[in-house]
Order: C-alpha cells, then sequence, then structure tokens
C-alpha cells in the first residue's frame, strides 16, 4: 500500500505543478517509466506476499489473537480465569 500511495502521491505533485515531478511528460519515450515504478514494485510485493503465504500467516495470527482474548473473556466472566481461583478443587 506505501508503494500505491507514493505513486498517488507523485501524480498529484506533478499535476499540482510541483517541481521536479511537473518537469515530467507522460510520452512513451519520456518520464512514463517515473510515474509506472511504485505501482509496478506494488504489484511486484502483493504478488511475493501473497506467493510465500505472509498476507496468511498474518490473518491466521490475527484471528488467534482475537480467540485468545475472547476465551480469556470468558473465563474470567465464569470466574475461572486462573487455576489458583477455582473453588473446591484440591489439587
Amino acid at each position: 500500500m506505501l508503494f500505491v500511495g507514493i505513486g498517488v502521491l507523485m501524480i498529484v505533485l506533478h499535476f499540482a505543478g510541483i517541481a521536479p515531478f511537473a518537469l515530467w511528460t507522460w510520452n512513451l519515450t519520456g518520464d512514463l517509466w517515473k510515474f509506472c515504478v511504485p505501482f509496478v514494485l506494488a504489484i511486484g510485493w502483493w504478488s511475493f506476499a501473497d506467493k510465500s503465504g505472509l498476507n496468511k500467516r498474518k490473518e491466521v495470527e490475527k484471528m488467534d489473537a482475537k480467540k485468545a482474548a475472547r476465551r480469556k473473556e470468558h473465563m474470567v466472566a465464569l470466574g475461572t480465569d486462573s487455576p489458583s481461583g477455582r473453588k473446591g478443587s484440591k489439587r
């Protein structure tokens, strides 16, 4: 997402007339490649993240953290959040 933001910022700066971006041309033989580089890098990053399993791994970690928090919340509500808090148990 960072690369897409940089690419959009470069385009906005170009149309705002801020140098050096305002001096770049949209011709295929000119500076068009400079505008395309961040978007190509974003596509490359997303491809790498999908193929390496990075996205899925982060998603699973987030779901596991939510599950653990939910379980702890329920255990506190039941009053069994710690082994020493159990009533009637002799261990």
